[in-house]
């Protein structure tokens, strides 16, 4: 019998996709990539045609000599890396490192791993896209120019260990933007005015807000203009001109994309972009099923399409129908049409299973794995269900010169809703205005004029960071959550209560960035290059065109900046830790593993402390600080200052907030504080951090 070799990325997708094709193939991994640019070099020779220099990535050679052995014995050999550029490179790669004939190897790809998927790729196998392959060679060289060339100008004029990256700069010069905008902003004031209105035969006031004129919006901007205004309506009528009945629907919400399920995970699962990437890698490569044995739950995660398979949703409209009823099945096509390149024509993200539940998957996954895969099952099946449809009721009431306004909206028809409520959407389900009829006198009760003051942007979240790049066309979906994680490595940037928050470093790094490389940190000019990428892809442009014009610039302004930028030296941050052995202030200093306290007096004296975080709440047991500590296995857990002489620790975040039942302290749970006294079981919602 014909013997195949089938070789994947990952070795999770092993086992899956084995059970799949049975003994007649043999499936293997090559653990990411093969072959790559050397690290100790450019590795790019740009005095003859910018031809790449790849070599072997070290720790590889086993792998490629297995891979070899098995590839020499197999009839055919089909490349099954990941749906997408980096993908199509590293089959790319795998061809040329184990030097495969070209007459019995195979591109494959799929959308999900399932039995379906994966055999049906199998009757449409195609050879390597050199299209797709030159795309991402252009972007890999074009980052590693970025990186090697100004990396070490950052180096000398600042400290080692920095890096510029070609998005990671962009990225950071947004936040360094809003922070600048967030300092220079000067509120302004405004006023609010609310009338409690009661009209005959009505049970509960109404409450109309203040509009203006009956010409005009008219906005409060002094505690004197008020005062005219509410003199003037000392003693006025007021009565209603006019009342509208009306309906409005709220539109069923699109699939999620890379970028769209970084943002609602974050926002509602708490989750950092790199966290929602690794768990959805779990989910796509395959979770042990019971009774099921090893399969993929959703689709491939790395996509900016909203798209959706004709057999995936009949599936979902199938699955509606029957459970929720024919009026909840959505009647129109749930695609977003875009003016940019869809990557690839992924598939959006969604479960490879609609009855799949995720109350049927619980015992099977972790609880992280289970909170994710339920946001993902619940915004498909809502994307595939009826809008949701409100009535609606507004009216205007006069009083002498100037109009009020009131409106209210009560849900009719929950449609999607049934199944998925974004956090923003979570709207009060009102009662309409009844008893209002036009021409109707309405009693004042009271007048409630209250004094406000604009607020500065918002810091950027992970979120709203992802949102702005994918908004400006910089990056790729799979370039979000390694660039926020670089960034924040680097000490660029501190994420504080979610909040993203330019350190000195990170200034520093941005100022010189924007003196001697404009270009590179111009959003315009990343997004630009992501245009070209696609153009490559699109087979419309040569990718070495890409490169050749890119270098000679970049090379000039890295010889400018080598001469005109002056250091700038970063003090450590002094703590008021002193040294046992010497008697200085420690230093907070940053390793692989965090922080950590450091003697300045080092060479001489290089004494060390783990860095500990303190919390600001007191010690259940002896009043000192709780700190932040790690196992030593990496865990991290709550525990006493004074350690070992007081031995308080707990795994949940303790509150300062007592037990009112039973006196013990409060630990954080999600969104609830729960005692930490035994056989208590008081529990009560916290306040959120504010966003």
């Amino acid at each position: 019998m014909a013997k195949n070799l089938v070789i994947v990325e990952s070795p999770a997708k092993v086992k899956t996709i084995k059970k799949f094709l049975g003994s007649n193939y043999e499936v293997l991994a090559s653990q990411g990539h093969v072959r790559d640019l050397p690290k100790s070099q450019l590795g790019i020779d740009v005095e003859h045609d910018y031809e790449p220099k790849y070599i072997t990535i070290r720790g590889k050679g086993d792998i490629l000599a297995k891979l070899r052995k098995e590839a020499k014995k197999a009839d055919r050999v089909y490349l099954a890396t990941d749906p997408d550029r980096e993908g199509e490179a590293i089959s790319w790669h795998l061809s040329k490192a184990l030097n495969l004939d070209e007459k019995k190897m195979y591109r494959i790809t799929f959308n999900e791993i399932t039995k379906a998927a994966v055999k049906e790729s199998l009757k449409n196998a195609r050879e390597i896209d050199m299209d797709l392959v030159d795309a991402q060679q252009a972007r890999r060289m074009l980052d590693r120019m970025v990186g090697y060339r100004i990396s070490p100008i950052l180096w000398a004029k600042v400290k080692r260990g920095l890096s510029a990256g070609r998005v990671q700069s962009v990225a950071l010069r947004l936040i360094a933007d809003r922070e600048e905008e967030i300092n220079a902003f000067i509120p302004e004031e405004y006023w609010t005015l609310e009338a409690e209105l009661t009209g005959a035969g009505s049970k509960k006031p109404f409450l109309a807000k203040f509009y203006g004129t009956k010409s005009k919006k008219i906005t409060i901007t002094s505690k004197e203009e008020m005062d005219q205004v509410l003199l003037k309506l000392q003693g006025a009528s007021f009565q209603v001109t006019e009342v509208k009945m009306g309906e409005r629907t709220k539109k069923a919400p699109l699939p999620f994309t890379t970028s769209t399920l970084q943002q609602e995970a974050s926002k509602t699962l708490n989750f950092s972009t790199q966290k929602t990437m690794s768990l959805a890698q779990q989910l796509y490569e395959g979770i042990d099923i019971k009774g099921n044995g090893t399969v993929g739950v959703i689709t491939y995660l790395r996509t900016d399409s909203t798209r959706i398979s004709e057999e995936a949703q009949k599936n979902a409209r199938a699955y509606i129908e029957e459970q929720y009823g024919k009026n909840y099945v959505s009647s129109g096509s749930s695609t977003k049409k875009s003016g940019k390149k869809i990557q690839d024509a992924h598939e959006a993200i969604r479960p490879t299973d609609i009855s799949r539940i995720p109350a049927a998957l619980k015992e099977s996954l972790t609880r992280d794995q289970f909170r994710l895969y339920q946001l993902i099952w619940k915004r498909f099946a809502a994307s595939q269900m009826a809008d949701a449809v409100y009535e609606t009721s507004a009216a205007r009431i006069d009083a002498g010169d100037y109009r009020f306004t009131m409106s209210a909206s009560r849900l009719s028809f929950d449609g999607f809703m049934s199944v998925y409520v974004q956090e923003e959407e979570k709207e009060e389900n009102g009662t309409l205005l009844k008893g209002l009829v036009k021409d109707m006198t309405l009693e004042l009760k009271s007048l409630d004029s209250q004094q406000h003051f604009t607020q500065p942007p918002a810091h950027y979240t992970e979120a709203a960071l992802v949102k702005t790049l994918e908004e400006l066309g910089i990056g790729r979906p799979s370039t979000y959550a390694p660039t926020i994680t670089t960034i924040i490595a680097r000490r660029y940037v501190s994420r504080e209560n979610r909040n993203l928050y330019l350190t000195e470093l990170g200034e520093v790094v941005n100022n010189m960035m924007k003196a001697a490389f404009p270009s590179i940190v111009e959003s315009d000019f990343t997004a630009n290059m992501e245009g070209l990428l696609d153009c490559v892809e699109e087979g419309t442009v040569s990718w070495k065109t890409v490169v050749e014009n890119f270098y000679p610039d970049l090379e000039a302004a890295v010889q400018v900046a080598e001469k005109e930028l002056e250091e700038v030296k970063i003090e450590d941050e002094v703590t008021d830790v002193v040294c046992d052995l010497c008697g200085r202030n420690m230093v907070i200093k940053y390793g692989p593993h965090g922080r950590f306290l450091a003697c300045p007096g080092f060479p001489e004296c290089r004494n060390t402390k783990p860095y500990l975080e303190k919390i600001g709440v007191p010690c259940p047991k002896c009043g000192a600080e709780v700190v932040l500590r790690k196992t030593k296995k990496g865990r991290k857990y709550y525990g006493c200052e004074n350690h070992p002489e007081c031995d308080f620790m707990s795994w949940q975040k303790p509150s300062k907030k007592k037990c009112p039942r039973c006196g013990s302290f409060m630990v954080e749970k999600g969104n609830n504080l729960v005692c930490a006294g035994e056989g208590c079981g008081y529990r009560e919602t916290r306040e959120k951090d504010k966003m």
